[in-house]
């Protein structure tokens, strides 16, 4: 049987832990046209820290996820495989629609165009206003739940894919892949980028990092390899992170060479993750399973309650720091009591995704 990997359980608990810090400082960063439901003013720091974790943060979790079904796979029929994802991923993601997100649209109208209206009248603008899809100022937005939707979606195709090479291609041969092979796949990666791009998100890249992590990255042989050369990983990451903030944050470089060292930063840091996560997060401890359980509703949760606090946060006379600091704590707080309490709570339960 399988060992269970729980270095896989802990990246993917940080990855959604490190979203209290990343979208708090959203609130200061990119401009009022291009921030959040809230936003206060340009802050370089915080600015330069939520560029830097943007390009591998949700790459991460699409490669977990895609190192995770090669197990569930293992174990499900289609059937099963298919009807677990409608229950995990689906309905967290109707529930979330139609009651998380327009909290946080009616926070935008009301922050940013003086919305006065009931929070009724909001929700009929929610699903009839005209928007980029980001919300931030109101309208209609599948808001950070968009991940839902994608993994479902690259789940599906990702099954149909793997169902064919089970039957028609038994060994990949991935072990005889060398180090610097596996860095150079930021290049399919980065063409892949360009597929089905929505707001730019794209399905194309996320599938094709769902692929990598179950087709190369889950073989122990290349576990093995990604450890060894984590130093390596690392000085590259931290290299082409370092010149792609400055050049986005600074330099203003919009343009396809910086688009592709957007795309090494994130593919790079990916690969130190797993590295580092291998040698210092493989273990399990009851703070490490209780954040494996609760990571996933807190994902669900935690910007509305974000966007929410960072609301009337902002309204504090205690500097920055301070407000950066009580939005990420209070938030925080807040989303795993509601955890605490909704998991206890029948029915309700699975529609944040908490499994029995």
């Amino acid at each position: 049987m399988q060992q269970r990997k729980h270095y896989i359980d802990n990246l993917r608990s940080l990855a959604i832990l490190l979203l209290f810090p990343f979208h708090a400082a959203q609130i200061w960063s990119g401009g009022e046209y291009s921030g959040f439901y809230v936003w206060s003013h340009t802050n370089n720091v915080l600015y330069a820290f939520s560029t830097a974790v943007y390009p591998w943060y949700m790459t991460l979790l699409f490669t977990l996820a895609g190192m995770s079904s090669k197990y569930s796979l293992q174990k499900r029929t289609n059937k099963q495989f298919i009807a677990e994802r409608v229950k995990k991923l689906i309905i967290p993601f109707l529930f979330g629609l139609f009651v998380l997100v327009p909290a946080m649209t009616y926070t935008g109208e009301v922050y940013f165009n003086g919305y006065s209206g009931t929070y009724l009248g909001q929700y009929r603008l929610f699903f009839s206003k005209v928007s980029d899809l980001t919300g931030y100022k109101g309208g209609f937005t599948p808001a950070h739940l968009w991940f839902l939707l994608y993994l479902f979606l690259i789940s599906l195709l990702s099954l149909f894919v793997v169902r064919i090479q089970q039957k028609w291609i038994k060994e990949l041969g991935v072990k005889r892949i060398p180090y610097w092979a596996l860095v150079l796949l930021f290049i399919p990666e980065w063409l892949m980028l360009y597929v089905l791009n929505i707001g730019g998100k794209s399905i194309g890249q996320f599938f094709f990092l769902y692929m990598v992590g179950y087709f190369i990255l889950s073989k122990e042989d290349m576990e093995q390899k990604v450890r060894n050369y984590r130093f390596v990983s690392l000085i590259l990451a931290l290299l082409s992170g370092t010149v792609y903030t400055y050049l986005y944050c600074f330099a203003q470089l919009r343009n396809e060479l910086g688009t592709g060292l957007y795309v090494f930063f994130g593919w790079t840091g990916i690969l130190t993750l797993l590295g580092f996560g291998q040698t210092i997060l493989n273990v399990q401890n009851q703070i490490s399973g209780y954040f494996a359980r609760a990571s996933y509703p807190v994902y669900i949760m935690h910007q509305t309650v974000l966007v929410i606090a960072g609301y009337w946060i902002l309204k504090l006379p205690v500097g920055i720091w301070g407000q950066y600091s009580l939005i990420i704590i209070i938030s925080f707080i807040i989303t795993i009591l509601l955890y605490e309490i909704i998991k206890r709570i029948p029915y309700i339960r699975g529609l944040v995704g908490i499994s029995k």
